[in-house]
């Protein structure tokens, strides 16, 4: 844990001298609360990676349920070779079941190093990495709106002094109804929207529902133990898991989900507007000219006899045998020959 530490405060602390140079109180709850939240921010967004990889783990693990269905009929009798077989088939499409897990799993680490950094801070003034015993006092004792102590928590906030601390078991309780409800509505926002119909049936789509009740769960009963300070982080962190799985199932679901009929269906909406509003302006900017048929040259009507004198090219005479067509086009005169037509005609 000691690496994290050094990581955690040296970001916790980085963030708390920004907000005191903007003017916030640097030993009150605010500067470390919005500190906290900053955290969490740097932290996901250098776990974006791992979510990327974790969605296309994800997708690719809903595409090869039919396949897997197929290897369970097949070697259902034979547990050994239905694992060999089905674990070949993840190496051969690129994917690991447990990939989806990486951001979580990396996280609680984290988790916990900030959770035993702040309890350190507040029972033993203990400083972790970069913080100083002058600066883990001051984070331990901190407090929001000058009354909520950062290291509160909702279970030890029942026998606060001589009565309970109902203003922190009010606002650790919020925090932990936060954290389950974003919990399980990411999980389920998952489930109903990207996940193709054939996928909701598999060993892998239960073991999803199951995670989808047990872990809000778990996190509920933890989170009464936990300082408002971690149960910020979490929270946090919930909101930014949602947001970004919802742009991601908005605009690159995985094939045969109810997302993607949806992105169809609005591509093809737009799509509709934008021609109908350039077809309109093609319109209106140049109307086509009215085309009217071309008058037909009717040809001169020539008599007899000018039918017999005008040479045909590559033909015969009118009276006589084959001639050679060179010749007739040589001893053809076009301005004799008009002559001559005048005066048959007069």
């Amino acid at each position: 844990m000691v690496p994290l530490y050094y990581i955690i405060s040296a970001v916790l602390l980085g963030w708390h001298k920004l907000f005191t140079v903007l003017g916030l109180d640097a030993k009150g709850g605010l500067s470390w609360a919005l500190s906290i939240i900053g955290l969490t921010l740097v932290i996901r967004a250098a776990l974006i990676p791992l979510f990327v990889k974790q969605i296309k783990s994800s997708r690719n693990m809903q595409l090869l349920q039919p396949k897997v269905k197929e290897l369970q009929k097949k070697y259902g009798h034979d547990r050994q070779k239905l694992a060999e077989e089905t674990m070949k088939l993840y190496k051969d499409a690129g994917t690991n079941p447990f990939a989806s897990c990486l951001p979580i799993l990396l996280q609680m680490p984290i988790f916990f190093a900030l959770f035993r950094l702040l309890s350190g801070a507040t029972k033993s003034d203990k400083p972790h990495g970069f913080l100083t015993v002058e600066k883990a006092h001051e984070f331990g004792e901190s407090k929001l709106f000058g009354s909520l102590p950062i290291n509160g928590n909702f279970w030890e906030s029942r026998t606060w002094g001589e009565t309970p601390n109902t203003a922190v078991m009010v606002i650790a309780a919020i925090l932990v109804l936060a954290m389950t409800a974003t919990t399980f509505t990411t999980q389920r926002q998952l489930m109903a929207k990207n996940m193709p119909a054939e996928a909701m049936s598999g060993p892998y789509a239960q073991q999803q529902k199951m995670l989808l009740y047990i872990l809000p769960v778990a996190f509920g009963l933890g989170g009464i133990a936990f300082p408002i300070g971690v149960l910020l982080y979490w929270t946090t962190s919930n909101l930014w898991t949602m947001g970004q799985q919802f742009y991601v199932i908005r605009n690159n679901p995985a094939p045969g989900t109810p997302a993607f009929k949806a992105k169809q269906d609005r591509d093809k909406a737009k799509a509709a507007r934008h021609g109908h509003t350039v077809t309109e302006t093609i319109t209106e900017a140049a109307p086509e000219p009215e085309q009217r048929p071309s008058t037909r040259q009717q040809p001169k009507r020539q008599s007899r006899a000018q039918r017999k004198t005008t040479p045909k090219p590559g033909g015969a005479a009118a009276g006589g045998g084959a001639k050679n067509p060179s010749a007739d086009w040589e001893s053809y005169d076009p301005e004799a020959a008009t002559e001559k037509n005048e005066g048959d005609t007069k």
